[in-house]
C-alpha cells in the first residue's frame, strides 16, 4: 500500500487549502482513512477520519472548518481546510488502516507541510 499526499503550502490566516492523498496497492473502499498532523515539538494528532460505514469524525479544534472526504473511484482522500489559523501549522499525514484479528496495520503518506501565516 502506498499513499501520496499533496496540496500543502503557505497560506494566510483565514485562507483555505485542500490536501489530497492518492492511495495505491489496496482495495481502497474497504478501509478506514484519515488525516493526522504533527506540529514542531508536539505529538502527532488525529485531525479527521472516515470509518467505513460511519459519518466522518473530527478533532474539536477543526470542527466546522475542515471537511474530510473520499473518492472511492479515484482512490483518493481529501481534506478541505477553511478558516485556517496559525495553530493549524503542521505537517499533515494521510493514513489508511487495515484492521485484522487482534490489531491493525497503519499505512502513512509522506507528509505535506501546511504553514499558516498571521
Amino acid at each position: 500500500v502506498q499513499l501520496q499526499a499533496s496540496g500543502g503550502g503557505l497560506v494566510q490566516v483565514g485562507g483555505s487549502l485542500r490536501l489530497s492523498c492518492a492511495v495505491s496497492g489496496s482495495v481502497f473502499n474497504l478501509y478506514n482513512v484519515g488525516w493526522y498532523r504533527q506540529a514542531p515539538g508536539k505529538q502527532r494528532e488525529l485531525v479527521a477520519e472516515i470509518i467505513v460505514g460511519r459519518i466522518p469524525t473530527y478533532a474539536d479544534s477543526v470542527k466546522g472548518r475542515f471537511t474530510i472526504s473520499r473518492d472511492n473511484v479515484k482512490n483518493t482522500v481529501y481534506l478541505q481546510m477553511n478558516s485556517l489559523k496559525p495553530e493549524d501549522t503542521a505537517v499533515y499525514y494521510c493514513n489508511l488502516v487495515k484492521r485484522r484479528l487482534g490489531g491493525r496495520d497503519d499505512y502513512w503518506g509522506q507528509g505535506t507541510q501546511v504553514t499558516v501565516s498571521s
